[in-house]
């Protein structure tokens, strides 16, 4: 009895120990000891605990100083700054893409940050024009919708008005204040549409796409003619950023010999011109940044822009083309809108979107996606530097995440675009940076070799496309919550988290217009 209870023992330690030591091997694999980087260089003041100290201290003082004295003066002007599929990872990787992670991108010193909830109605993940929706008129929709409620679904061809649901943007005009919409992307694109559209589809920004989903161009106005013919859009005093061709028809070229893709034989850039006119305003048309320079902002009323035929080149390709002297960059685009703007002495609502974010997500494209998110920071600072944080409000966010994620475990300094410092279990490296799905696939696995050896691939390369997990043609949004960062009167409302519908609701109490201005909201 006794010999049975000592074996039953043995193999109880037996198994404890193989116990401990797959606990141990889980350990060590699951926080690798690497080899320190020859690269690396400790900055000395880090080495020091009363560095840390003093910077906790430098921070908390300055959040007990914003404590003391809220800023809850009404404000004269908003700004919301709108990065498109800037994700928290984004941000994070855009530090490391600055030099180092120990940097801020310039909005992360605003001093309130919360978190929005991005779902749409329908849909867990969601996309730029039911988001769009939410941010701006303070109402969720649909999937694909676009200043619209849930009542209307995707494609619907007879909405009616009913239906519709109004922006801050036009808050601000029924106000008397100004307002204007700048973005890289289309002006007709799903963010800045909500600014003044409403459609079952966001795609239809311009008449053909209505018909191609055979529904009626004559029963549902396409997004460029509501820019152009509709109250809000018609009384926009700011409109800058690509697509020429939805305003002009197929016979039609633009200034650079590009045809139209209009099937009306409008051409509505003419007709806006026509419009300000007969308004007796002085109505500037730009195409160039050239023509946006020489345009004496002080002579004129309002100002349309259409730098391309479709979206603005990425940032960074700007520089890689030598674009910078044909087209203007967000920076340009925002400076010019300010200055146009201020010129209103009731203020005005700006919306600023830095579109191609998105898309080189999409395209799992890192380079770019961290080129055009640090072009963004430096429109906001330079938002920022131009007005009063005691009568301008500026809200920065995003509509969605994306499924990049930052991974492996790389030096403090490590170029982030590069393979991580650790191999794979199969011997081969991988990217820093990843997503869980896009055309990066092709970079990843080949059904003929399995996973492919990037040892020798140029990661740091604009065109690269980093790792994917699985296949697609375009790399998806994410579904999570992502950052609102505010700086100006009313600043501290912006923090938890909520609803992306609350951000348009926040912003007009601080301005006190539209539906949640002062005298409508009950504080009891």
């Amino acid at each position: 009895m006794v010999k049975s209870c000592l074996i039953l023992c043995f193999f109880a330690l037996l198994v404890i120990q193989a116990r401990s030591d797959l606990a141990d091997d889980q350990e060590h694999a699951q926080h690798p000891r690497l080899q320190t980087s020859r690269d690396f260089e400790a900055l000395d003041e880090e080495l020091d605990t009363r560095f840390w100290h003093d910077k906790a201290q430098s921070i908390l003082a300055d959040k007990l100083a914003g404590h003391r004295k809220l800023n809850d003066n009404r404000a004269k002007n908003v700004i919301l700054f709108l990065g498109d599929g800037m994700s928290v990872h984004t941000i994070t990787a855009t530090r490391a893409f600055m030099g180092d992670s120990n940097k801020q991108v310039f909005f992360e010193k605003f001093p309130y940050l919360g978190l929005s909830k991005t779902y749409a109605v329908n849909e867990r993940t969601p996309d730029s024009a039911n988001t769009a929706t939410a941010y701006l008129t303070g109402v969720k929709a649909n999937y694909g919708t676009i200043g619209v409620n849930a009542q209307v679904q995707r494609g619907d061809c007879g909405t009616n008005s009913s239906s519709h649901v109004q922006s801050i943007g036009q808050w601000a005009q029924e106000a008397g204040k100004w307002a204007g919409v700048v973005t890289t992307a289309r002006v007709t694109h799903a963010s800045p549409a909500g600014v003044y559209a409403h459609v079952a589809e966001r795609n239809w920004e311009h008449d053909g796409e209505i018909i191609s989903s055979k529904c009626s161009p004559d029963v549902n106005t396409d997004i460029a003619r509501q820019l152009v013919e509709w109250p809000v859009g018609q009384e926009l005093r700011v409109i800058m950023g690509g697509g020429r061709s939805y305003f002009r028809d197929q016979s039609q070229h633009d200034e650079t010999g590009v045809s139209g893709l209009r099937t009306d034989g409008r051409d509505l850039i003419s007709d806006w011109r026509e419009i300000k006119k007969q308004q007796g305003a002085e109505g500037k048309y730009v195409w160039s940044l050239k023509g946006l320079k020489e345009t004496d902002l002080s002579k004129t009323d309002y100002l349309l822009g259409l730098f391309d035929t479709s979206h603005l080149p990425y940032h960074g390709d700007r520089r890689r083309t030598h674009y910078e002297d044909a087209e203007p960059s967000l920076s340009d685009m925002t400076e010019a809108a300010i200055k146009m703007l201020s010129k209103n002495e009731e203020g005005y609502f700006l919306f600023v979107e830095s579109g191609r974010i998105d898309m080189a997500h999409h395209a799992t494209k890192a380079k770019k996606a961290l080129e055009d998110t640090e072009e963004f920071a430096a429109a906001v600072e330079l938002a920022r530097k131009m007005t009063d944080e005691e009568d301008t409000l500026i809200v920065v966010t995003s509509d969605h995440s994306h499924t990049m994620s930052i991974n492996g475990y790389p030096y403090r300094r490590q170029n982030i675009l590069s393979l991580a410092p650790n191999l794979a279990d199969d011997e081969l490296p991988f990217t820093v940076l990843s997503y869980a799905n896009g055309p990066g696939f092709a970079d990843t696995y080949s059904t003929k070799d399995g996973r492919i050896d990037l040892s020798h691939a140029d990661t740091t390369s604009a065109e690269f496309e980093f790792q994917a997990t699985v296949p697609l043609s375009s790399e998806t949004h994410g579904a999570e919550d992502v950052g609102v960062f505010a700086s100006g009167p009313f600043e501290h409302l912006f923090t938890g988290n909520y609803e992306q519908s609350s951000i348009p609701a926040m912003m007009a109490y601080a301005a006190n217009i539209g539906p949640f201005a002062k005298d409508k909201i009950n504080e009891e």
